[in-house]
């Protein structure tokens, strides 16, 4: 018996060893063929983009953390931040049961998952429905059985979770608001635990001025930024209307022409410098998650350029997409990369801004 316990371990350990992953220093890095995600470096994901490449290949599937490669002691519209475009509407969706939907889905992660891979600003859109307040992709202002995805405070809950996980991270949720309950959005807000974190509308900046330092934010637990679609409720709710703050480009097809970055209806022109925040959207009408990967590389970035030029040489804050994880390659953290970079240092890659780093630049 005393035998049997020696052999078998060091069986058992042969067997595993032959079968074991390869570590890091003998992973697959960027655009490398591979079977599985396991095979790739840690931030990045195995992934098809027939447009581009044949067979899978390792693509990156995480950002780059501006806050600690380099510092918080610039205001927090120093930043570029990703962002999800309907970040709630994924395709293995939580609610058993439910009706089945009949609407588009934009992502494949859930909250949570988009969070550790460096998602900082969240688009919601939030309805009245069924006596609560849902998040639904839906139309005319009206959530149906057929749209509705999930509660809104199983994904606020995801948002507090990351929150109290990493006290030195700050988030942005925008909000598409078609809530019409009175105070129904901050009952919410104050069920999921998230007023603590709550960024409070009296110190936003007026008149193109800076925003606080991200360090001050951090500090005073100012964590959490909420934007929404609805004036009224800046004064009504302490939800700031989006509008008052940021510029943005149109949203779906007619945003994605080359070389044009038209502004959204509701939002001032892009180069009015009264409004400190820049977000630059670029996904389709329609999603489509097999053109995404080409939709969110060089076509990405070339829209960044030619909106940068047209907000009067103002680099985005944040950059909306579909499927963020979709890409030939960097994708949009890649692009996220270009932003800081910019607009930390004036190099083309937030890397380049680390102290004794080579830098390239381009447009300041």
């Amino acid at each position: 018996m005393g035998l049997a316990w020696i052999i078998f371990p060091v069986f058992f350990g042969i067997i595993a060893a032959a079968v074991e992953l390869p570590d890091e220093h003998h992973k697959l890095m960027d655009l490398d063929k591979c079977s599985s995600s396991g095979n790739c470096l840690t931030g990045h994901f195995c992934s098809s983009c027939r447009i581009e490449f044949q067979g899978p290949r390792c693509v990156r599937s995480s950002t780059t953390n501006p806050f600690k490669l380099l510092n918080t002691s610039l205001p927090y519209n120093k930043y570029a931040y990703l962002t999800t475009h309907n970040s709630f509407a994924i395709k293995k969706r939580s609610i058993c049961g439910a009706t089945p939907l009949v609407t588009f889905r934009n992502q494949e992660d859930t909250i949570s998952q988009q969070l550790y891979n460096g998602v900082r600003a969240l688009m919601l859109d939030t309805y009245d429905y069924k006596g609560d307040i849902w998040l639904c992709h839906s139309f005319k202002g009206k959530c149906h059985d057929f749209t509705a995805f999930e509660p809104a405070i199983n994904a606020l809950k995801e948002v507090e979770n990351f929150l109290s996980a990493n006290p030195s991270e700050i988030l942005t949720l925008i909000l598409e608001d078609y809530v019409e309950v009175p105070n129904g959005l901050t009952n919410v807000f104050k069920a999921s635990g998230l007023m603590k974190y709550w960024f409070p509308v009296s110190n936003m900046p007026k008149d193109g001025k800076d925003w606080p330092l991200v360090k001050d934010m951090v500090v005073k637990n100012h964590r959490l930024v909420v934007f929404g679609s609805q004036k009224n409720k800046e004064q009504s709710e302490g939800i700031a209307y989006q509008w008052n703050y940021m510029v943005e480009n149109q949203y779906g097809k007619d945003g994605m022409v080359h070389g044009k970055c038209p502004k959204r209806e509701d939002s001032s022109e892009l180069n009015d410098r009264s409004k400190p925040l820049v977000l630059v959207n670029h996904f389709r009408t329609i999603p489509f998650q097999q053109a995404t990967c080409k939709d969110n590389s060089k076509d990405l970035i070339n829209m960044l350029s030619t909106c940068y030029a047209v907000a009067g040489n103002r680099w985005a804050n944040f950059v909306a997409v579909d499927y963020y994880k979709r890409s030939d390659g960097g994708g949009p953290f890649q692009a996220v990369d270009m932003l800081n970079g910019k607009l930390l240092c004036g190099c083309d890659d937030v890397h380049a801004c680390v102290h004794g780093s080579s830098c390239t630049r381009g447009s300041k």
